[in-house]
């Protein structure tokens, strides 16, 4: 990969020891789990992930990376190194690849930046199969992950992800931990997928639907952003399944919390469907 591709794919390579330690020790990987690296790039978590984990499997998209990694010293059998774009993986077949039934499959990676929201969208889908992702992000990006409702940072990712897993942010990571130095802050996010939803919801497509709909158009009012995102129902059905759902339509999506939403998407699923 040439180094303006690296650029375009916002890469910036972990280049601190103890902040490899620190994600490395919030994997909390075992003998008995799976850990799918994103990224290996230089091999900052991947050789420490192997002595804990039971089998690694490391995606690494560049060619010359990932020869580079193939051809070192320190390689080990229970590394599994792929090359592969982690925007297209999928996820979810590495979970019969456990090196033993009760074992977990973990995943962890530097995200780039300019690659985070199709990889993070990959992720969420194949939720079922995973049991925690560790992951470094851009700072904007994991406060939007763990945010509560009211502020700016809240949206569609912020509600989705913990309508299905509890995240955490755990650290802040400096622009000095990488090389080359990035010109924002970043910072390692915890994700543990749950099984069943925080919420109760009957149709779960319906309310990611809804989700979707109502911070489409962030400055828009609930009402005319559900209108918009439902065209066919009109602005005086949308407001009367709003009343049903006991909100007020004059809210912004920004101001509901995941019960109210999850409430919300209850009234718009179609009978025949409910």
């Amino acid at each position: 990969m040439t180094e303006p591709r690296r650029r375009a794919l916002g890469q910036h390579f972990l280049a601190d020891p103890v902040v490899a330690e620190r994600i490395v020790d919030a994997v909390g990987a075992t003998p008995t789990d799976l850990v799918c690296e994103i990224g290996a790039g230089t091999g900052a978590l991947t050789a420490l992930l192997a002595t804990r984990a039971g089998r690694v499997v490391a995606l690494e998209i560049d060619p010359a990376l990932h020869a580079r990694l193939a051809a070192g010293p320190g390689r080990r059998a229970a590394v599994d190194l792929r090359l592969a774009d982690a925007r297209g993986f999928d996820y979810a077949s590495l979970r019969d690849a456990r090196p033993t039934p009760e074992g977990r499959f973990l995943v962890v990676g530097n995200l780039p930046y300019s690659a985070s929201k199709p990889i993070l969208l990959r992720l969420w889908e194949a939720r079922a199969s995973i049991d925690a992702a560790t992951l470094m992000l851009q700072r904007e990006v994991a406060e939007r992950l763990t945010a509560s409702p009211g502020g700016k940072a809240y949206g569609a990712l912020s509600v989705l992800w913990q309508a299905w897993a509890d995240p955490a942010l755990l650290f802040v990571v400096p622009a000095r931990a990488f090389r080359p130095p990035p010109a924002v802050e970043s910072a390692v996010v915890q994700a543990v997928f749950r099984r069943t939803p925080r919420v109760a919801l009957g149709d779960p497509a319906m309310f990611v639907q809804v989700v979707k709909a109502g911070f489409a158009q962030r400055r828009k009012t609930l009402a005319n952003a559900l209108r918009a995102g439902f065209p066919r129902l009109g602005g005086a059905e949308v407001q009367r399944r709003l009343g049903r759902a006991g909100l007020d339509g004059r809210r912004r999506a920004e101001t509901l919390n995941l019960e109210e939403f999850a409430r919300l998407a209850h009234f718009f699923v179609p009978p025949e469907a409910a």
